[in-house]
């Protein structure tokens, strides 16, 4: 696949650049219980907490990672690292060693969304 830069001027991107704002990335991956027997309605709880965060607007996207590597999801907020770090805290799969998390920050623009 071969993209055009041709219209992507220096103006256009320093213009958008500036309309970015910081997030809160999360890196969640497995956790020393990860084999724990009741890991899936652990993580089923998780799910639900995460469909309040985003119903609250605090969670703007999750995207969990179904593969066999040690990382379990991602998920990018609308909040400072201090309230992720608190949020992430007190989740039913960390707090059972199911996950531990990362905290990095971030930059995106306002608005972008995930295709239909």
């Amino acid at each position: 696949m071969t993209f055009s830069t041709e219209h992507i001027t220096d103006d256009f991107m320093r213009e958008r650049l500036a309309q970015s704002k910081a997030y809160t990335v999360m890196l969640l991956k497995q956790g020393p219980n990860w084999d724990t027997p009741d890991r899936d309605a652990t993580i089923w709880e998780h799910g639900r907490r995460n469909f309040a965060l985003r119903a609250d607007g605090v969670l703007a996207i999750v995207v969990p990672i179904p593969d066999e590597s040690q990382w379990c999801g991602l998920g990018i907020f609308d909040a400072s690292a201090d309230e992720v770090a608190r949020i992430m805290d007190a989740d039913p799969g960390v707090r059972a060693g199911i996950f531990e998390y990362e905290i990095h920050p971030g930059r995106a623009f306002p608005g972008d969304q995930l295709p239909a």
